[in-house]
């Protein structure tokens, strides 16, 4: 009878989801046009792709109230360097970590995207995390949010597999490679035997 109880009570403990809140994400843009609207907009959209790769692996995304969230930010970054700060919030939610992020944007060329990781019943900072992504193209910042994924995943439950690469076929006009394929491919010979000796 109690093997029996204990092996429920494992099945249950093993198969339970690991929950997590993400807070917004806050934009520390320091280049010399700073908070353009598609910064802005890339830096809101970070939080909703890393909940989305973190259910794909199994997590629980627990729901932070954003009223909360905003009155207890004391000013930017506030509580992205107070840990004990975001287990509060995340605590009246009921999860049992909280990731506190945010996108550095030093240059145009690159990005970091940051975060803290937190355990929340006692408020240590578990993990520091710093992802880069080169441009602002969604798709390398998916990039960069799958790798703070895998970051943040060998800290707790060591279970996110990333996609796969995806393949891009590139689709040619066909009449433009035909016209290239008919031309006689130019050597320096070529422009030689034609008086060119640039």
């Amino acid at each position: 009878m109690f093997g029996i109880l204990f092996l429920c009570l494992f099945s249950v403990g093993v198969f339970a989801e690991t929950s997590i809140a993400i807070l917004d994400f806050e934009l520390n843009d320091v280049t010399l046009a700073p908070r353009i609207p598609a910064e802005i907009e890339r830096t809101a959209g970070i939080k909703a792709m890393l909940e989305g790769e973190l259910k794909r692996a199994g997590y629980k995304i627990i729901a932070v109230d954003l009223d909360a969230q905003r009155e207890a930010n004391g000013g930017f970054g506030y509580i992205f360097d107070h840990s004990d700060m975001a287990a509060e919030l995340a605590k009246k939610a009921g999860a049992e970590y909280v990731l506190v992020g945010r996108l550095h944007k030093p240059s145009f060329l690159f990005a970091y995207i940051m975060g803290h990781l937190v355990r929340v019943s006692d408020g240590q900072l578990i993990g520091n995390y710093i992802s880069e992504t080169k441009g602002g193209d969604k798709k390398l910042t998916l990039k960069g949010v799958e790798s703070l994924t895998v970051k943040i995943d060998r800290d707790l439950d060591k279970i996110y597999t990333p996609p796969p690469p995806s393949k891009t076929i590139a689709i040619l006009n066909t009449s433009a490679a035909a016209d290239m394929s008919s031309q006689k491919p130019q050597t320096l010979s070529n422009h030689i035997e034609n008086g060119d000796t640039r």
